[in-house]
């Protein structure tokens, strides 16, 4: 005879993939005047023909899983949603205000808790012209800016997003344009003057007004008043900036990576097997001090960074027999500061890894579905790759989060607040 032991359970995980369509049924009124009166939809889904899941499975799709807008077409249509494909441009890039404004959040408030950031740019073709594409973040968040240019303005530009002033004479825009050689004759009469100006058109106006013409002069003085504006605004001049060494990113106290660093090197075509010699035991050498950085960052002492830096300089000074790497040992004894920061500043990374990993996701995107053609889609582009990769930060699913939007669902808090939040606890 059998004896009941009771049951042991089996979940077998399966996924639904069907329309689910509401029709509403909206009462209409004359008045004995002869208006119409007519009900009106819930409030949650005026304005549209489609529900907030089904757009937030589109942004979804294109901006995550990176599904071109034709095959995203095709296969919501194969699901049986009846929709156009500028309705679908529609939904990619229009009325998504609450998305831009969260991502403007990003930035305020991530340089608000930080110490430090990492940054670089990559190509991003816009309405068949050359473009770039300026990344900034570090583990708290990551923001995406595309504009014409990556000049050192640009980049001001980008760290100024949502200030209310951007242009600011002040001691330490003054300072950055000694450091930077202007006119000793400009330099003095800026000296006397506070300005405060919001916009770029009264900015060149102003300068203008003051016979600064020189492309060279206003180029300076532009730097140094986005400079002063982001120090009026509370960014520290002591604020750490970690790049690849492109020109455009020097500004505060800048720390180099060191991967690119010993690129230089390793990009070197030797010529014989003296020369091949001379660049293995540089790269030994650099490696080596590249290692003892890291056990320093863990447990400091003093002799070792006076160690470190003093087997730096030797390395750097370095005569071989190859002179093309004399010059590469050369020009990165130049940036011993930016390449030792960490000696003083224990928690700056050395490599710009994290900067070149979250940028790489954008590149995919480009590959796959080409330039923007429209400033709303090149918007919607920066926006959502900053949105997703700061919810990859804190671990968060992006599909959650635009249900969580879209749908006004709780759970999800602004990115703002989540980053300010791991901040405090780390």
């Amino acid at each position: 005879m059998l004896e009941f032991a009771g049951y042991q359970d089996r979940v077998i995980q399966d996924i639904t993939f069907q329309t689910h369509n509401i029709r509403y049924r909206l009462a209409e009124y004359i008045t004995p005047e002869g208006l119409t009166i007519l009900g009106q939809l819930p409030e949650d889904i005026q304005g549209g023909s489609f529900g907030k899941s089904l757009i937030a499975f589109i942004l979804y799709q294109y901006h995550h899983q990176h599904v071109t807008q034709p095959l995203l077409l095709e296969q919501i249509r194969d699901l049986g949603v009846d929709i156009s494909s500028g309705k679908l441009s529609y939904i990619l890039t229009e009325d998504l205000d609450d998305f831009h404004a969260e991502k403007d959040e990003l930035l305020k408030t991530g340089l608000s808790v930080s110490k430090y950031i990492h940054t670089d740019d990559t190509g991003a073709r816009h309405k068949g012209q050359n473009g770039y594409c300026t990344h900034i973040g570090n583990d708290f968040f990551a923001w995406f800016s595309s504009t014409e240019s990556k000049s050192r303005i640009n980049f001001l530009n980008c760290l100024s997003q949502g200030k209310t002033t951007l242009y600011t004479l002040n001691t330490g825009a003054i300072e950055y344009m000694a450091q930077n050689k202007l006119s000793v004759v400009i330099l003095a009469t800026l000296e006397n003057i506070s300005v405060c100006i919001n916009t770029a058109p009264d900015w060149c106006e102003w300068l203008d007004q003051q016979g600064i013409v020189k492309p060279r002069h206003r180029k300076i003085v532009t730097e140094g008043a986005l400079m002063g504006g982001l120090l009026d605004q509370g960014i520290s001049s002591d604020f750490s900036i970690i790049s690849d060494d492109a020109g455009q990113f020097n500004v505060f106290d800048h720390a180099l990576c060191w991967i690119h660093a010993e690129r230089v090197i390793n990009r070197l075509i030797p010529l014989n097997d003296s020369h091949t010699k001379a660049v293995d035991d540089a790269r030994d050498q650099l490696w080596s001090i590249y290692h003892d950085l890291k056990a320093y960052k863990l447990n400091p002492v003093t002799e070792q960074a006076s160690s470190i830096r003093q087997r730096f300089q030797i390395l750097c000074s370095t005569k071989t027999c190859y002179e093309t790497l004399n010059q590469a040992l050369g020009r990165m004894g130049k940036n011993q500061h930016e390449l030792l920061r960490v000696l003083d500043k224990l928690y700056l990374p050395l490599h710009n890894n994290l900067s070149e990993r979250d940028i790489r996701d954008y590149v995919k995107k480009r590959k796959i579905s080409g330039s923007t053609r429209s400033d709303a889609g090149r918007k919607a582009r920066d926006t959502f790759a900053s949105l997703k990769k700061t919810c990859r930060k804190h671990g968060m699913s992006f599909w959650g989060y635009l249900k969580s939007r879209l749908l006004k669902l709780e759970g999800i808090p602004p990115l703002s607040e989540v980053i300010r939040a791991a901040a405090a606890s780390g």
